[in-house]
């Protein structure tokens, strides 16, 4: 099978959405499929080219097997809303451009967040007269509403019924989550075309392993409890939170919280624990994936961390898998919802309401101090993570992919063989 995928980020970007892309597309080819990717220029999330790469009208590259295009986009870093839009609008002109020029695939995939990703990808669909299948990561635009980065009004209200548009017209919509598949339902899309395939973790390349001599050198936890934040630093996140339950902690030597990662609240989020002399946080920035179980394990504890919104409810970060994979015990800041009801059903840790600070301090304080429980959540978080293998659930997201071209031959056939 031929398939063709829409993704704003791939590697070496490092954040879930190229990750979860990047690793399904990796298994396909290896099962005799071919696949392309068209994408940007690698920029994410600061807005600046990585090394070794321009910003071309058109750059190809094979990456494990998969044929990467990247198209020229206008750049911006994931901070101001207006340069992002303008970013992702014209992903959206040079990726349909790019579509257009490529040999016939059999299915367009496009992966959201980001949705103008999904209205290359559904256009071109159209165009070329291919079946689309939308790949429902995020709730966009109802997540950047949730956080605040715009408000309700007219051109929120047309996004929305364009996303409406778009997931009527494919013919598969596959959900990260089961609450995404219930809120599609509730907003008259049929719920038989609408596959849940939950995100997942690569088992090959996560373990629990000692913790890395040279990090903890560099960070200087070697006696300390490490409750680890590991990923993007956004609005999303609320993570002044954690530094306010930090504070409440600056007695307790022994707990240490690290952030690793990148976004647009990071910068505010070193400063107030500058201002707040919080020697008791480490930052370190985005780290390259193969680097990733080094970072993890250093830390005693994943820690997951959400704004207090509805929206929320409905999503599964990634880290959660990954801290499976690690067998490290999770604690989660999050509306109650779906990725809570994991962590309880699994075992694997502890929830506590969100940007509640001293909520979070408690619970900090109580895994620091029951090692014994704390063991127990770490042997449940591994024998966990192989319900999530990525391999499997590459293997789901490739059958509906082959039900939906297979049925849209049978109806090309079909058609062909009527009397004329």
């Amino acid at each position: 099978m031929k398939i063709l995928f829409f993704s704003d980020n791939y590697p070496p970007e490092t954040n879930a959405a190229a990750t979860r892309v990047h690793e399904r597309a990796a298994y396909w080819v290896k099962w005799g499929h071919q696949v392309t990717v068209i994408t940007c220029v690698p920029n994410f999330p600061h807005g600046r080219v990585f090394d070794g790469y321009q910003n071309k009208w058109r750059k190809e590259e094979i990456i494990d097997g998969v044929r990467v295009i990247r198209v020229k986009t206008y750049i911006a870093a994931n901070r101001a809303v207006l340069r992002r839009t303008l970013d992702f609008i014209s992903y959206m002109f040079t990726g349909f451009l790019a579509g257009v020029r490529i040999g016939r695939p059999d299915v367009v995939v496009s992966t959201s967040p980001q949705f103008f990703a999904a209205v290359a990808a559904w256009a071109l669909s159209h165009f070329r007269r291919i079946p689309y299948v939308f790949e429902l990561g995020d709730l966009w635009p109802a997540s950047i509403s949730a956080v605040g980065a715009m408000r309700p009004n007219f051109g929120l209200r047309l996004l929305e019924l364009l996303e409406l548009k778009m997931y009527r017209d494919s013919v598969a919509v596959v959900a990260l989550t089961h609450a995404f598949k219930d809120n599609l339902v509730r907003r008259s899309i049929s719920g038989d075309k609408v596959h849940v395939v939950i995100n997942g973790v690569d088992l090959w390349r996560y373990g629990p392993r000692d913790p890395d001599s040279d990090l903890v050198s560099e960070l200087g936890t070697g006696d300390k409890f490490v409750i680890g934040y590991v990923g993007t630093h956004g609005m999303a996140h609320a993570l002044k939170n954690v530094l306010k339950a930090a504070q409440r902690l600056k007695d307790h030597n022994n707990i240490h919280f690290l952030f690793v990662g990148a976004g647009a609240e990071r910068d505010m989020l070193i400063e107030y624990a500058k201002d707040n002399d919080l020697g008791n946080v480490s930052f370190l920035p985005s780290q390259p994936k193969d680097r990733m179980p080094q970072v993890w394990s250093v830390c005693n504890v994943a820690l997951v961390h959400l704004k207090d919104s509805p929206a929320f409810k409905e999503v599964i970060p990634s880290k959660i898998f990954e801290a499976m994979g690690m067998g490290l015990p999770i604690l989660m800041a999050a509306p109650e919802g779906e990725a809570t009801k994991i962590i309880s059903k699994e075992n694997v840790g502890v929830c506590v309401a969100p940007e509640n600070p001293d909520a979070l301090a408690d619970a900090a304080k109580v895994l620091a101090l029951d090692a014994q429980q704390t063991k127990k959540y770490a042997s449940a978080s591994h024998k966990a993570a192989s319900q999530y293998s990525r391999e499997a659930q590459a293997q789901n997201m490739i059958d509906v992919l082959k039900a939906v071209t297979q049925s849209d031959a049978d109806a090309d056939a079909h058609v062909k063989s009527r009397p004329r």
